[in-house]
């Protein structure tokens, strides 16, 4: 599968900062990759419906990691999958009166579109579950054999207990586990499983949907084997960073750590799991359920700049579940603007000192309302007073787009 063009990034003047990222699974700020590389999986879209604000807050936060480390010389390994094989996509196109396969690949066409826009860095890989199939097979074998599988009435199940590292991403009381696992595809009533929170491995053939051979019959991969199988494949047994929204902490983050390590004996599977907030309207999480879906395609239609959705979406902190408002995006498209008047002027202060903190903040778990503070201050400085040096607004115009991917 194809990613998306990706834009130029205009190399700085020195280098940036190692990066420290908030881990979920231990609550404390780590080091977001300790070599010369990283690698970083980040789950991608089920497309039925793309892309909403939420997708692309999430996706904007991950590609300020991927800018930050580029920017401090470490080779990057990123891979996104998309859910292209899952109920939600089935029933929309029984909905829509489509192909399943068709709509897929438009709303994934809709997708890449939305990213470029966005001036979103691709990934190195972007794979779809359909084409990882010989791969999801590969894991359930493993864990087949290492006695973590078991069926019920042709299904496959994952036997959450067979890990003792199960849940330690979360931390959630079995309780709240329960009641998201019910909210969030599982399956905790059916009869016949050995624990409520086991997770579907292999569904096998329905009527009227989709269904490959495997060696558990004809059907179909569930979705968190889907994300281990696709990460352990493209990107080896432990990953820097596992990424997505706070959504996805459970179950699926959970149960995607706990198959890869029960596949491979390898823990944890990611050194870091970084978690995105959600966005909301009208303080509602922004959902297909609510109605409430603010569609990156939408704004694009009605002419918005991608560069203030960016500032827009950068301007509270990536971790922070906030609103999206006609009076954010205009509080954004006044700040592009004043930041372009001042690259506009021909001079202002030195920007050195500017670079440093703009790389600091990043650098401070993707600290980006102090960044564009920083931008802020210099921009304002530069149109009440001006400055001397001539070399500074194509300066502070570099560290926009490389950091923040803002076109200035």
């Amino acid at each position: 599968m194809q990613a998306w063009p990706g834009p130029h990034l205009v190399g700085l003047a020195g280098r940036g900062e190692p990066v420290h990222v908030h881990d979920t699974a231990t609550g404390g700020l780590r080091l977001a990759a300790g070599g010369s590389s990283a690698r970083m999986y980040v789950c991608g879209i089920t497309p039925y419906d793309a892309t909403h604000l939420g997708h692309a807050a999430t996706y904007i936060a991950f590609d300020l990691l991927n800018r930050a480390w580029r920017d401090a010389g470490t080779v990057v390994r990123y891979v996104q999958n998309v859910t292209d094989i899952d109920d939600p996509l089935f029933e929309r196109a029984a909905q829509l009166g489509e192909h399943w396969a068709a709509l897929g690949q438009a709303q994934t066409e809709l997708f890449r579109e939305d990213m470029s826009w966005l001036r979103v860095l691709p990934p190195e890989r972007f794979v779809g579950a359909v084409e990882s199939i010989p791969l999801i097979i590969e894991v359930i074998d493993r864990l087949r054999t290492a006695g973590a599988a078991y069926e019920v009435d042709g299904d496959v199940y994952f036997a959450v207990a067979s890990d003792r590292h199960f849940g330690e991403i979360s931390g959630f009381p079995r309780d709240t586990m329960l009641a998201l696992f019910a909210e969030r595809g599982g399956d905790p009533d059916r009869p016949g499983k050995k624990d409520p929170l086991d997770s579907l491995l292999w569904q096998r053939e329905r009527p009227g949907e989709p269904a490959w051979e495997s060696p558990y019959g004809r059907g179909r991969p569930g979705w968190h084997v889907e994300c281990a199988a696709i990460a352990l494949d493209h990107l080896g047994e432990i990953l820097d960073v596992q990424g997505g929204g706070t959504d996805l902490v459970f179950p699926h983050h959970d149960m995607s750590a706990s198959v890869a390590h029960v596949a491979t004996g390898h823990w944890p599977f990611a050194r870091s799991y970084v978690h995105a907030g959600m966005i909301g309207l009208e303080r509602k999480k922004m959902s297909k359920s609510e109605g409430n879906l603010v569609f990156v395609s939408r704004l694009r239609a009605d002419g918005v700049e991608a560069s203030a959705v960016r500032l827009a979406l950068l301007s509270e902190h990536y971790r922070t579940d906030r609103d999206w408002s006609p009076i954010l995006l205009a509080a954004a498209e006044e700040r592009l603007a004043r930041w372009r008047r001042a690259v506009a002027a021909g001079s202002g202060p030195d920007a050195r000192g500017l670079l440093r903190q703009v790389r600091t903040h990043i650098a401070d778990d993707l600290d980006t309302p102090s960044a564009l503070a920083a931008v802020d201050r210099w921009a304002d400085g530069t149109l009440a007073d001006g400055g001397p040096d001539h070399t500074a607004p194509a300066a502070v115009r570099a560290l926009a787009d490389t950091l923040l991917g803002v076109a200035l």
